[in-house]
């Protein structure tokens, strides 16, 4: 019995060694991003084996190889499977850059057509999604050096420009310029190219469009019954 375990012991000593010596060659710059983009990260070893970030792009390799070639099954198994141990699904037919670091990673997904350039952040909770049942195109196009905040939505076949930021919870559903930055539902520009486009946005009261109907109903109501007396 304990010969057994130390033989397994030994043969997952040399998978995580066979594991470490392949990412330190195919993704060299997936594991440097995640020391630019996360001030927590330590150690090497840490992040190539603690991070479903990294885990979820390394598999999304191969399973995206696997659907070019067009392999079936095996390319939305090696997805799901994924999905499962990390909380992040990636379609195989996303087409994905150099660099990608997602954080924390639980509840992200991106679709099929989805496309991602060089050095992108995201966080926990972004859908790169569609927005109906279109065939085709039918997700974002994220430029490089872009940052997508937790909880941000962006829908359908529209452009993220380069060196935008995208803020948490943010529903973006239109082209969005390079070197802008993105709040609120649905989402607004609020700064390109360093300067400010709108200074009256409010991140904190969020504006409740069935409320303003009743409170329009109420005025109104309250404008009848005027003329009536």
């Amino acid at each position: 019995m304990i010969g057994f375990l130390v033989y397994l012991l030994v043969v997952l000593i040399a998978l995580i060694i066979l594991y470490s010596l392949f990412a330190a060659v195919f993704f060299r710059r997936e594991i440097q991003s995640a020391f630019q983009k996360d001030p927590a990260a330590r150690n090497y070893l840490e992040v190539l084996m603690l991070y479903p970030g990294i885990h979820s792009v390394i598999m999304h390799r191969l399973a995206h190889q696997l659907y070019v070639l067009k392999v079936p099954f095996l390319p939305r198994f090696l997805s799901e499977t994924m999905r499962f141990f990390t909380g992040i699904e990636i379609h195989p037919g996303a087409e994905i850059g150099r660099g990608l670091f997602i954080d924390h990673g639980m509840g992200v997904v991106i679709g099929e057509t989805a496309v991602i350039a060089d050095n992108v952040l995201l966080y926990q909770g972004v859908t790169l999604g569609g927005t109906g049942k279109e065939k085709g195109k039918r997700h974002p196009t994220i430029g490089s050096n872009v940052v997508i905040g937790g909880g941000a939505k962006v829908l359908g076949n529209i452009t993220v420009g380069d060196n935008s930021y995208i803020g948490a919870n943010a529903v973006v559903v239109k082209d969005v310029p390079a070197n802008s930055t993105v709040v609120g539902v649905p989402g607004r520009i609020t700064q390109q190219d360093g300067k400010k486009i709108d200074f009256d946005l409010d991140h904190i009261h969020i504006v409740d469009p069935i409320m303003q109907e009743i409170e329009k109903l109420s005025r109104r109501i309250e404008e009848l019954e005027k003329k009536v007396k």
